[in-house]
């Protein structure tokens, strides 16, 4: 291809002015004849110039009124073909086309001035007058047209939409354990059918989304109908009892006769005692030794304090933990654990001091741990006394309802839900208007849950959290990491990144976050969509650009990698419009693991499942009378350990330096 030089630009410019001339002389050529008179009056006429016209009529170039009009426009439009005028983007292609139209009318639509009966040279005058308005009006229009931007980037694409798609797994992939989703996705402008495949759920799934996004209809629900339907034990929390719980109910009225063994339903709910069971989570043969029982009481004051998961360490929050787990432990360790549940616990923190370290001090295992607190209370540290455990007994004294008592006193179920002998399906119904006091009690139940469930040679098992910062789990990301060769399954709902880690703490919402294989998110914004934009990783994208000069557009076309799904698109989805990536197993690889699409609901089909759902039913017939007595009975209990062990000591001169006296 030759290059541009100037040589040629200059050349090219000469010609044209040429052939505008030309056009010029034609239409000269025009006038001269049909406006002769004209001419002759104005003595512009000699007979030279009339040999050459003579000439000029014998080639027929006058042989029609019109002839010598195209001719000047043929050459006109020469002319125009290679005029490169300064581009102007407020110009447009209507406009050079309304000039180029008025002028071809009045150019050649005005033959009939000739006809007029008036003077011949005004007519003749006024007839070249027009024909040259009308000439100059396709010049001008054809000059504008020259100038004129054609090239338009992405002008349907102001979001750049269709160049951020990208290809997507389209085949099932099913396994005994998966979860499929189907969906459909963009590509290109085309809309095609995918699956959205979590063939191992043992790796963890982290579903994401603001209020309405669709977590639980379009995500979790799926989760718990598909692993029942495949034979797996469930836990569900349920933070809005009870509408996931309905859907465990009915799924599992439905499926129980597809396992080996058919699992037990069972409802922990507070409001509704009369539709729950009795647990008791402090079961004594869960408590195996001293840790399990600093475990536990490390969960349930972090649930009831929040604010102290940032302050793990502090002497101020490690020592009501020593102190709670001093009372566990005593009670696991006194006849056998007959009363070890919370509700004693509770009661048993509530003890004068003297008489409660005197009783403590009676179980060797628990010496070290309450040492200081009985050091504090001989040297008459009370001040350090009560700051060591007055927040303990505050808190816990939240939890001394006759309705919780009730629950947490009995022995309906045992929390091994994936014994192969008894399967569960166990349901935990929490209260957006108590999340703090249920939600501490039920962190208590998934600790012993997690601590029993997370074994070897058990059933494959379940455990989907709504709305997981709720309730406070301590190494949540060690049973993410360790459960997978047990087949545990975890599904984790939350809003935002920022819920989590104001609820858990940066570090430890960070590791739950990146541990998990397996990401849903719906609509989020902020660093939550930020950090799921940069794990979905960079396309190869097209980009086009163009610059004006003086006398042409350039044009700039290249391939660059950019973010596959940039937060904005994150942060603007629509309910059922689902981001992510899954995780795959050796053999079973997904290559294409990232989507962005829109999963598929069976809106009628669920309607009309849902229409035909069952109530969770009614377990006792509930009477106040029974709840109060149990209440009262625990606080007996707890008077009469007290009395006996002190009478005890005091009947024994080998113990009796073990009392304490105010």
């Amino acid at each position: 291809m030759a290059s541009n030089t100037g040589e040629n630009d200059q050349a090219l410019r000469r010609i044209l002015d040429m052939t505008r001339l030309i056009s010029l002389i034609v239409l000269g050529l025009h006038f001269y004849y049909y406006c002769y008179t004209a001419f002759v009056h104005w003595k512009l006429a000699s007979p030279f110039s009339d040999r050459i016209l003579d000439n000029i009529f014998k080639t027929g170039l006058f042989s029609s009124f019109n002839k010598t009009k195209l001719i000047s426009l043929a050459f006109l439009f020469i002319s125009l073909i290679g005029a490169r005028g300064k581009k102007e983007e407020k110009l447009s292609t209507k406009t050079s086309l309304i000039y180029m139209g008025a002028g071809l009318l009045i150019y050649f639509f005005n033959q009939w001035i000739l006809a007029v009966p008036a003077q011949p040279v005004s007519i003749s005058s006024f007839y070249m007058i027009v024909t040259a308005i009308g000439f100059m009006l396709v010049l001008t229009g054809g000059t504008m047209l020259s100038r004129v931007i054609r090239l338009k980037i992405n002008g349907q694409d102001i979001f750049n939409k269709e160049n951020e798609t990208f290809p997507q797994h389209e085949h099932l992939l099913d396994n005994e354990y998966s979860i499929n989703l189907p969906a459909r996705y963009n590509l290109k402008g085309k809309i095609r059918l995918s699956w959205i495949n979590f063939i191992n759920p043992f790796r963890g799934l982290l579903v994401l989304g603001s209020p309405g996004s669709g977590k639980s209809y379009f995500v979790i629900r799926h989760v718990i109908t598909q692993h029942i339907q495949k034979g797996f034990s469930m836990f569900v929390y349920d933070f809005k009892f009870d509408d996931l719980s309905r859907i465990t109910y009915n799924t599992w009225l439905k499926n129980k006769d597809k396992y080996k063994v058919a699992p037990q339903f069972y409802v922990i709910n507070f409001d509704d005692l009369g539709r729950s069971h009795r647990c008791n989570p402090l079961d004594p043969a869960g408590l195996l030794d001293i840790t399990d029982a600093a475990e536990s009481a490390r969960t349930i004051l972090m649930g009831l304090n929040r604010e102290w998961i940032k302050r793990q360490g502090d002497f101020f929050v490690e020592s009501p933990i020593n102190f709670l787990t001093a009372i566990i432990w005593f009670l696991r360790k006194y006849q056998d654990g007959a009363f070890c549940t919370l509700p004693h616990v509770v009661e048993l923190m509530q003890v004068e001091q003297d008489k409660l370290f005197t009783v403590l001090r009676t179980e060797p295992e628990i010496q070290a741990m309450i040492n200081p607190f009985v050091s504090a209370f001989i040297n008459d540290a009370t001040q350090q006394l009560e700051g060591q455990i007055a927040s303990a007994q505050i808190s816990m004294a939240r939890l001394s309802s006759p309705s919780l008592y009730y629950v947490l006193s009995g022995n309906d179920f045992t929390l091994d839900i994936n014994n192969p002998d008894e399967p569960k399906i166990v349901c935990m119904g929490n209260n957006p208007q108590k999340i703090l006091t249920y939600g501490a009690v039920l962190s208590l139940y998934v600790t012993r849950l997690i601590k029993l469930v997370n074994k070897k040679e058990k059933l494959k098992s379940s455990l989907i959290f709504d709305e997981f910062p709720t309730i406070y789990l301590n190494h949540m990301d060690s049973l993410i990491a360790t459960a997978r060769s047990n087949k545990v399954s975890t599904t984790l709902g939350i809003q935002d990144f920022s819920q989590l880690r104001k609820d858990y703490g940066k570090e430890q919402a960070e590791v739950i976050m990146n541990i998990t294989g397996n990401v849903i998110s719906g609509q989020v914004s902020g660093d939550t969509a930020k950090q799921l934009s940069e794990r979905f990783g960079k396309i190869m994208q097209d980009r086009t650009s163009f610059s004006i000069n003086r006398t042409d557009t350039s044009i700039s076309r290249s391939k660059q990698l950019d973010s596959a799904i940039p937060p904005s698109k994150i942060s603007s989805l629509s309910s059922g419009e689902f981001v992510g990536m899954v995780a795959d197993n050796p053999d079973q690889k997904i290559e294409l693991k990232a989507f962005q699409c829109e999963i598929l609901n069976d809106h009628d089909a669920l309607k009309k499942e849902e229409s035909g759902y069952q109530d969770i039913p009614v377990i006792r017939q509930f009477k106040n009378a029974i709840v109060q007595r149990n209440y009262d009975q625990i606080r007996q209990d707890v008077q009469d350990i007290i009395q006996s062990e002190m009478e005890r000591l005091l009947n024994d001169p080998e113990l009796k330096h073990l009392v304490l006296l105010k």
